[in-house]
């Protein structure tokens, strides 16, 4: 019998909901900070996160569902045995992270900031020019569910939209273009607005240096809800200090937590939140997982393929199209 191990906070109509996708196997619900060493031992499947540091090489657990679009530690060797098949909640985040990059975007561009701390003082201040999002020029950098997202925002909002994905495909209606991480250095000078939402591997580790940040436009503005390593938070620093970009909106920072007294939190232009653009923050997000893992659930019983299989070499989901199997699985499913 299947032993299916669920961490995620479920409701009655969650549980009723999983059982029904498996009524053949045991289920356990449980607070992830409760799983031992020893009950992960003694199941098949993981729907949720525990910590990758509590895996052992479990040749027990076939299968292991993340509750984040991130895989951080779980593709490390020795994580996962050889066989595991790992997929993340990708899918689940467009909606809430788009709207909160949004949100920090209008609010740094209208200046909205500045009047609420004017508003505080109850001082009547007019703090002058502000920009528009119509006519702009937008550059997203990772077109995954999340980027996908912004960029539909943004076009629906007059900007003009370009892509970058790790490898080409099929062009959106609402981008102008798409290209490959070749054309990022020559795109980013145009850009008034860059939006990053790439996962945390090797590849992406201060993709944004100095040197990158430099070649911005200057007065653009640089959004990150993806992984916070992606951007050196000191040459950022320097980038808003020095005037050379116009601000900067963050969900994700390097290091995180940010220390209370590392110099970017009082740098001017700075929009800064504690990762909180994703979890649960919207109930909607949970909603989203819970289908993305009963269909998964399902698939596992049933045998055959499971959505967002995350490719072990690269850190991140696996390009569906480049596998025809799954492809075919999942041709009734929403891939949003």
């Amino acid at each position: 019998m299947e032993r299916i191990l669920v961490t995620l906070p479920v409701e009655d109509r969650h549980r009723a909901a999983f059982e029904s996708a498996a009524p053949l196997a045991e289920i356990l619900y449980m607070a992830a900070d409760s799983v031992t060493e020893d009950i992960l031992g003694t199941v098949t499947a993981v729907i949720g996160n525990v910590s990758a540091a509590r895996f052992k090489n479990f040749a027990n657990i076939r299968w292991v569902q993340l509750n984040l679009a991130g895989t951080d530690g779980f593709t490390s060797p020795g994580v996962l045995a050889p066989g595991t098949v790992l997929t993340n909640a990708s899918g689940a985040y467009g909606l809430a992270v788009s709207e909160h990059m949004l949100g920090q975007l209008l609010m740094q561009i209208k200046r909205l900031d500045q009047y609420q701390d004017a508003q505080r003082k109850r001082q009547w201040t007019d703090f002058g020019t502000v920009k528009s999002i119509w006519g702009s020029r937008t550059l997203v950098v990772g077109l995954g569910d999340i980027g996908g997202a912004f960029a539909r925002k943004m076009y629906a909002l007059g900007s003009e939209v370009q892509g970058i994905r790790k490898s080409p495909g099929e062009k959106p209606e609402e981008l102008e273009a798409v290209g490959t991480f070749a054309q990022l250095d020559e795109w980013l000078p145009e850009a008034d607005f860059v939006a990053l939402s790439l996962p945390g591997t090797p590849a992406t580790y201060h993709l944004f240096g100095a040197e990158r940040l430099a070649r911005m436009k200057p007065g653009a503005v640089l959004i990150n809800a993806g992984r916070g390593q992606t951007v050196d938070s000191l040459a950022l620093n320097d980038a808003l200090r020095n005037g050379r970009l116009g601000g900067a909106c963050l969900d994700v920072t390097d290091p995180e937590p940010l220390p209370a007294d590392h110099p970017l939190w009082d740098a001017p232009n700075l929009l800064l939140t504690p990762h909180v653009s994703g979890f649960y923050h919207l109930p909607e997000t949970l909603e989203r997982i819970v289908r993305i893992a009963v269909s998964n659930l399902k698939a596992f019983m049933a045998g055959q393929p499971l959505k967002n299989q995350v490719d072990f070499a690269c850190g991140y989901r696996r390009n569906v199209e480049d596998n025809q199997a799954e492809k075919n699985a999942l041709s009734q499913e929403d891939e949003r």
